[in-house]
């Protein structure tokens, strides 16, 4: 186990912004997890993935700890399914890649997101109608408090929207070391319908479309409208799209005829983020190295000389202004530090 004292994590956030750990430590397995937690008992700790959904605003005190499992394994098979487990440290489109190529269906509408195996759980990640609690099995963590590990089974994990038990009543109880995904072996009933995926498919002449082909086309999507993290800093969606209820979005509707919604059950609506940002000016927003995407208002950018505290200011600002104008309060999905 190696600690390294002042370690940048510039390289490390996919904001590309300049922060300085106090010490910094990487761990291969558990039992590297283990050993930190009982022979170190570090106060405070700060766990690091793939640095892609967060927003550094300062230096990290205390210890870093880069969760850096890796490698994939076969729990079990049956004629229908496949039970995969993945390493925390692994990337997450990589883990989709190995999916594909072994004709396992299931996640590959979550194509291309940033970061990685450990931090899906934790965001219940999703996209083009997907996300993780739809395919998770289970997962292993290290308690911080005692060095032991415990299953979270999936009734355990309190899914939600981009939320789960471990952003609320056991935030930082856990480190999140392997996730368990029950992936469909030979998949025909593939999720096709949301988004420009059907669109997209149209397009290229594919009627009967493989696992291969939805995520082609969720890539070919995704890279049309999100900037490359390697080109311009950024952590994809800055905020979740906010549910307001059936007779909110109605009165917002009389005077705001275009507002696009979409039900979530008889009482609520779920109404696009990036819509509300836009109507109030932000979309192609630059200043001071920072701004708003000029093809996706929900993506907040450092062009490269930004800092952290300048774009949580903005995200500030945008979150008033739409508080302002339509009386919805917009939730970061990013985390800020």
């Amino acid at each position: 186990m190696q600690i390294q004292k002042n370690f940048p994590l510039q390289g490390f956030n996919t904001f590309g912004l300049p922060s300085v750990a106090q010490e910094f430590v990487r761990c291969n397995s558990i039992e590297d997890v283990q050993d930190v937690i009982k022979q170190l008992h570090p106060d405070p700790l700060f766990i690091l993935g793939g640095g892609s959904n967060i927003l550094l605003t300062r230096d990290i005190e205390g210890l870093v700890l880069k969760m850096d499992i890796s490698g994939k394994e076969v729990l079990h098979e049956s004629d229908e399914d496949v039970i995969v487990r993945a390493g925390a440290g692994e990337n997450w489109h990589e883990f989709v890649m190995y999916a594909i190529d072994n004709n396992l269906g299931g996640i590959e509408n979550l194509s291309l997101i940033p970061g990685t195996v450990g931090a899906a759980p934790m965001q219940n990640i999703g996209a083009y109608g997907v996300e993780i609690e739809q395919v998770f099995d289970h997962l292993r963590a290290v308690d911080l408090t005692t060095g032991e590990i415990r299953t979270f089974f999936k009734e355990e994990c309190d899914f939600g929207y981009r939320e789960s038990i471990f952003k609320k009543e056991a935030k930082g109880k856990y480190i999140i070391c392997d996730v368990a995904f029950r992936l469909r072996k030979f998949p025909h009933t593939l999720n096709i319908s949301y988004g420009a995926i059907g669109d997209t498919l149209h397009q290229k002449g594919i009627t009967n479309p493989t696992i291969r082909d939805v995520s082609n086309a969720v890539i070919e999507i995704r890279k049309s409208k999100l900037p490359d993290p390697a080109e311009i800093g950024n952590s994809g969606s800055f905020f979740k799209n906010p549910t307001i209820s059936a007779e909110m979005f109605n009165r917002l509707k009389e005077e705001f005829n275009e507002l696009p919604g979409y039900k979530t059950d008889d009482h609520q609506v779920k109404v696009p983020a990036a819509w509300l940002i836009e109507k109030c000016g932000w979309k192609g927003l630059v200043r001071d190295g920072i701004g708003v995407h000029k093809n996706q208002a929900l993506v907040l950018v450092n062009y490269g000389s930004g800092k952290g505290a300048d774009i949580e200011k903005l995200a500030f600002e945008i979150q008033a202004s739409v508080r302002e104008r339509f009386g919805i309060e917009l939730q970061p999905e990013v985390n800020i530090i």
